[in-house]
C-alpha cells in the first residue's frame, strides 16, 4: 500500500502550489497524494489594494485572522503517513489563512503526525517559522523537515518587484526589473526533495529527513536577515497595537494610523535601509558568534520560545 501524504497550503498568486507540485514531482507514482487548500470565507484581494494590503496587517501580527472554511471530512477522517505545510509570511508572520488553520479546530489534523513546512516567500521568514513551530509544538504534532525558497535578487530588486506583483498583478519582467517570486529555475529544482522525503520515509527513518534536506540546499539563511527581523518584528507589534486602538479589520477610524504605518515603513526601506544594512553589517562583525548560532538555530527544527 502506497504511503499517504496531505499537501495542505494556502497561496494567493499560485506560486506556492507550483513549489509544493516541484517538490512532490519525482514522487507522485510513488505515494498517494491529496491535497487541502486553506480557504478563508472572504478571499483576500489580489492583486492588492493598498489600504486593503497594509489593513491586514494589525490582525495579523496580532494572530487575529479572518475565519476559513470547513476542511473536507475526508481529510478530517483519513490517516496520513506524512503533511506537507506550506504557507507564506506576512509582514513577518504566518499568512491570515495559515494562522487561522493553526489557531482552528482543523489543527487537529496535525496531531501526532510527521509535518514538513515550505516556505515561499521573497526574503524574510525566520519569525513566521518560529509561530508555526510554536503551533504545531502545542498540537503535538513532529516538525521533521523544513524547506524554505525565497527570491534571490537583492533586497530592493525583489522589493521593488514583489510590490509591481502585489499592486499590479504583473510577475513578469518590465524594465530593469527581472520577473518577481522565486526563480523558476529554483522552483523546478525543488524537486530534488521529493526523492529524499521518499527514501526517508520507506526507510521509517524521518528523524535524519532535516538533515539531508539541509545537505542539499533546504534552508540557505543569511545572517544579516535575524538582525533585520529582531527589529521589524517589534516595530510591527508596536504598529499593530497602535492601529488597532481605532478598531478592526476596515474600520474607516483606523485608515489614518494605517497609512501613517504605510509611509513610515516605505520611508523605512527605501531611505533608511542604507543605514540599517550598515549597522546590521557592524553588528554581524561585534557579535559575529552569537548571530552564528542564532542562524544555526533557525536552520534547525527545535523550538525555543522567545527566540524572536
Amino acid at each position: 500500500m502506497k504511503p499517504r501524504i496531505l499537501v495542505i497550503y494556502y497561496s494567493q498568486t499560485g506560486q506556492l502550489r507550483q513549489i509544493l507540485d516541484s517538490i512532490t514531482s519525482g514522487i507522485a507514482d510513488k505515494v498517494q497524494i491529496d491535497y487541502a487548500v486553506i480557504e478563508p470565507e472572504k478571499r483576500f484581494p489580489f492583486p492588492w489594494t493598498t489600504v486593503e494590503f497594509f489593513d491586514a496587517m494589525p490582525e495579523t501580527v496580532a494572530h487575529l485572522p479572518a475565519p476559513i472554511k470547513p476542511f473536507s471530512r475526508a481529510v478530517l477522517n483519513t490517516n496520513y503517513d506524512l503533511i506537507i505545510f506550506g504557507y507564506q509570511p506576512w509582514f513577518l508572520n504566518p499568512s491570515q489563512p495559515t494562522m487561522a488553520l493553526l489557531k482552528s479546530e482543523y489543527a487537529k489534523i496535525f496531531k501526532d503526525k510527521p509535518v514538513i513546512t515550505v516556505v515561499g516567500c521573497r526574503n524574510m521568514w525566520l519569525h513566521a517559522q518560529e509561530k508555526v513551530k510554536e503551533y504545531l509544538v502545542g498540537v503535538n504534532a513532529h516538525l521533521v523537515g523544513n524547506i524554505v525558497l525565497t527570491d534571490n535578487n537583492s533586497n530592493l530588486v525583489s522589493l521593488l518587484s514583489v510590490i509591481r506583483w502585489s499592486f499590479k498583478g504583473q510577475k513578469a519582467a518590465s524594465g530593469l526589473l527581472p520577473a518577481a517570486g522565486v526563480q523558476d529555475e529554483d522552483i523546478d529544482n525543488a524537486k530534488r526533495f521529493g526523492p529524499i522525503i521518499h527514501s526517508h520515509m520507506q526507510n521509517n527513518n524521518l528523524i535524519d529527513l532535516h538533515r539531508q534536506l539541509l545537505i542539499n540546499g533546504a534552508v540557505m539563511l543569511k545572517p544579516g536577515l535575524v538582525i533585520l527581523e529582531q527589529r521589524g518584528i517589534k516595530n510591527f507589534r508596536i504598529w499593530a497595537k497602535f492601529i488597532r486602538e481605532k478598531g478592526g479589520p476596515g474600520n474607516p477610524r483606523r485608515f489614518k494610523r494605517v497609512l501613517m504605518f504605510k509611509n513610515l515603513l516605505l520611508v523605512g526601506i527605501f531611505i533608511l535601509s542604507p543605514f540599517s544594512s550598515f549597522s546590521a553589517f557592524i553588528k554581524q562583525i561585534v557579535k559575529r558568534y552569537t548571530l552564528l548560532k542564532d542562524v544555526d538555530y533557525f536552520k534547525q527544527l527545535q523550538y525555543e520560545k522567545g527566540r524572536l
